[in-house]
């Protein structure tokens, strides 16, 4: 299995997520159809340069109030936040919002959260919730999601590590993440280090017809 270096991460970050879905047309078609958002992200800083990493899952409720008290929630944020640490970086934090209709209600993401999940390795984060304190955003710290919101409510992790799905994009923890202003793709292992070719042997095909 191809590993995530500087030298694969570089690559990745010269080309665009749509160019991206391009490669993987070419390399692997059966995937044409999936591993990608499907539904619209609001990319809160569209200046920044794609994010490649290593996904971190994990889902999220916030529109009623953990029903974990006292050691068994601090044992929960204890876990995700080892979690979040642990394993190859740089990471990117996949998170589902699980409250249906009243998904976004409380954001998870702030000044407070972008700091500490950067400062643990992370480049961004991908959510179908919400997100809020833009101008105070960690440096550099990327946040895609459904909408921006005022408010954290009762926003609590119920769960991370296991498989979610995310603005129709089905992730995996431990996947390799190119997201960008466009959206967000899975990119399979398998051909991760065969993307930069294939994207550079379109580009050729597409120069002949711009070019006329």
């Amino acid at each position: 299995m191809t590993e995530l270096t500087d030298e694969l991460i570089a690559d990745l970050q010269t080309i665009d997520t749509p160019t991206v879905c391009n490669a993987l047309e070419l390399l692997i078609p059966e995937r044409r159809g999936y591993g990608f958002t499907t539904q619209p992200l609001v990319c809160t800083r569209p200046e920044l340069p794609p994010m490649v990493g290593i996904a971190r899952t994990a889902a999220i409720r916030s529109a009623h109030p953990s029903h974990l008290k006292g050691r068994e929630a601090g044992a929960m944020n204890d876990g995700y936040y080892a979690y979040i640490d642990e394993g190859p970086k740089p990471s990117i934090i996949v998170i589902q919002d699980m409250d249906d209709a009243q998904r976004g209600y409380g954001s998870y993401w702030g000044e407070v959260n972008s700091n500490i999940h950067k400062g643990l390795g992370a480049l961004g984060v991908i959510t179908d919730g919400s997100v809020r304190d833009l101008p105070d955003i960690a440096d550099g710290f990327q946040m895609m999601a459904d909408r921006v919101g005022p408010s954290h409510a009762y926003v609590h992790v119920v769960g991370y590590g296991a498989p979610i799905s995310v603005a129709g994009m089905r992730v995996v923890s431990g996947e390799l993440i190119h997201a960008d202003q466009h959206g967000a793709v899975v990119i399979p292992w398998t051909v991760a280090d065969q993307v930069l070719d294939a994207a550079k042997q379109i580009a050729e095909r597409e120069a002949v017809i711009i070019n006329a």
